[in-house]
């Protein structure tokens, strides 16, 4: 569906960002700051430093001030976070206000691209891209793991990124859909591996119980059926749900991805499982906590999952018997494939640190502690004789009084709770072993499945000017809304998919053939100027 492009042209920008007039003249901002800072090195400041950050608190494990990961970081750092709190549910709008004030702290986490994009006209964020010879390990990575096309995803019209991606050495994907196992055995049947495999195992569960919904889905609130639709997509050859983009690539051109066929043929499929009572219409806007109820009265057999969830959410909830488990990540038209993204949310970085004398120091330990091995180590699991030890072998393993995703099931501590390791603004991204160093023996045949899958080509960049940019979000919001309010209608039987010529015909009216008109013009200029 997607092709990747050869930009030698980039791949000299990401070698000679530290040659900017920005990055050499530092010499008043480098206060605290590691002169033989490099590969490898520990960071820690010449000096107690103490940085702001912005905090998303997860409910699941709220921040403590007494955490080990904030004592030791600063043991380990000489620096000290103070952090401004904000719910996970109410972060992005937080982030996006205190940053467009101005207010924003030093550090700004879980910034998943493009949303630093409305912030770059501003100038409220930092062009980090203008400072990368400060972070070895981040360059390192990107060379190591050939990242580069990944990173071009990331550059604007001015050939400059604004966020700190986290890096995957390998695609991961950890959402899927999760079934009760115990009645996929009642039924005789094995887990199904592709959608119309999906259907067939659907059809079977409600013949069984025909007074409930076989499946009745999660992740409603905001994006409706985000995971669900960001699979189907996928296996369809198109995006949508959580994966959504006004366009995608079709391998010569981006095309308007609301009214692509790939896109009617996933609507189609939906549409029958709701209109034959598989699919719970619900699914697509209840809460995680009532989907979750269904869970729990056994109203749902088959649900979107990712590990944790599966382990903290839907098996403490099962009763007489009954068994849940992650199945493979289900193939469709496209065949066995997967998704080319390997990078994780990332960091923007506030453009008034860029007049701090501890500018330096910042990235450096920016750098150190989300780039690093030892960095990435440490935000994971902890402190060696304290949260994990390693065996005979070298393998990490939790100390017996601490879990973490079941690993250690009934102990009194947890990684995340009670000291502050594997917490989402700081653990992400890194190599495939330490990614899978906390997965269960169940996680890892998962990976396995997925790691026999190939990773569709990544899509070729198409940066926009500021005006274009400026002009794009006008069309690509109301039209985002429109294919969104369409999609739940078709899906829910609202709108006959006869009428989807009409449908393609009103996405135009509202600039949809402007916008992509817009976004390929961007694309030739890029191909033009970069190769």
């Amino acid at each position: 569906m997607k092709r990747a492009i050869a930009s030698l042209a980039a791949l000299a920008l990401l070698a000679a960002c530290g040659s900017s007039p920005e990055e050499s003249n530092l010499d008043e901002n480098r206060v605290g700051a590691m002169a033989d800072y490099a590969i490898g090195a520990q960071f820690k400041a010449t000096e107690p430093i103490t940085f702001d950050m912005l905090y998303s608190d997860h409910p699941n494990y709220p921040i403590k001030n007494d955490w080990l990961f904030w004592q030791e970081l600063t043991k380990r750092t000489n620096i000290t976070i103070t952090p401004s709190v904000v719910p996970a549910s109410d972060y992005n709008q937080k982030r996006g206000l205190v940053v467009s004030a101005g207010d924003a702290p030093f550090i700004i986490p879980k910034v998943y691209p493009p949303q630093e994009q409305p912030f770059v006209a501003s100038g409220a964020i930092l062009p980090v891209s203008d400072y990368l010879d400060l972070m070895p390990h981040f360059k390192d990575k990107i060379a190591k793991w050939k990242l580069e096309p990944q990173i071009d995803n990331l550059r604007l019209a001015d050939g400059k990124f604004y966020v700190l991606p986290g890096l995957h050495e390998n695609v991961w994907q950890d959402y899927t859909l999760a079934v009760r196992t115990d009645v996929l055995q009642e039924l005789g049947l094995q887990p199904p591996k592709t959608w119309d495999q999906l259907y067939t195992t659907l059809k079977a569960m409600k013949a069984r119980y025909p007074d409930s919904y076989p499946f009745s889905d999660r992740f409603a609130v905001p994006d409706p059926g985000g995971n669900l639709l960001n699979m189907l997509a996928l296996a369809y050859g198109t995006q949508a749900g959580w994966g959504y983009n006004t366009g995608t690539w079709d391998g010569q051109k981006y095309v308007l991805t609301g009214a692509m066929p790939q896109y009617r043929d996933m609507l189609t499929y939906l549409h029958k499982l709701v209109a034959e009572g598989l699919l719970d219409p619900e699914s697509f806007t209840q809460t995680d906590d009532q989907a979750k109820q269904k869970v729990a009265a056994g109203k749902a057999l088959v649900i979107s999952t990712n590990a944790q969830n599966l382990i903290n959410d839907y098996r403490p909830l099962l009763k007489n018997g009954a068994t849940m488990a992650k199945i493979p990540f289900l193939s469709g038209p496209t065949g066995e494939v997967k998704n080319w993204i390997r990078r994780e949310s990332g960091i923007m970085i506030s453009a008034k640190a860029r007049e701090s004398k501890n500018f330096v120091a910042l990235m450096q330990f920016v750098d150190w502690l989300f780039y690093s091995d030892a960095g990435q180590e440490f935000a994971k699991w902890g402190v060696e004789g304290v949260t994990f030890t390693r065996d005979a072998s070298g393998k990490r393993v939790l100390t017996k009084n601490v879990d973490f995703v079941g690993l250690n099931k009934g102990a009194p501590k947890h990684l995340q709770k009670d000291f502050g390791f594997s917490g989402g603004n700081f653990a992400y991204g890194g190599s495939t072993e330490l990614l899978r160093s906390t997965f269960s023996a169940e996680e890892q045949a998962f990976q396995a499945t997925m790691d026999a899958k190939t990773s569709i080509p990544v899509p070729p960049p198409a940066p926009l000017t500021d005006s274009e940019r400026e002009q794009a979000t006008l069309w690509e919001t109301p039209l985002k809304d429109y294919v969104t309010q369409q999609t739940l209608r078709f899906i829910l039987g609202q709108r006959d998919l006869a009428e989807w010529d009409a449908y393609v015909a009103e996405l135009n009216a509202k600039n949809g053939q402007a916008y992509i008109d817009l976004v390929n013009k961007a694309r030739t200029r890029y191909t033009d100027k970069n190769g």
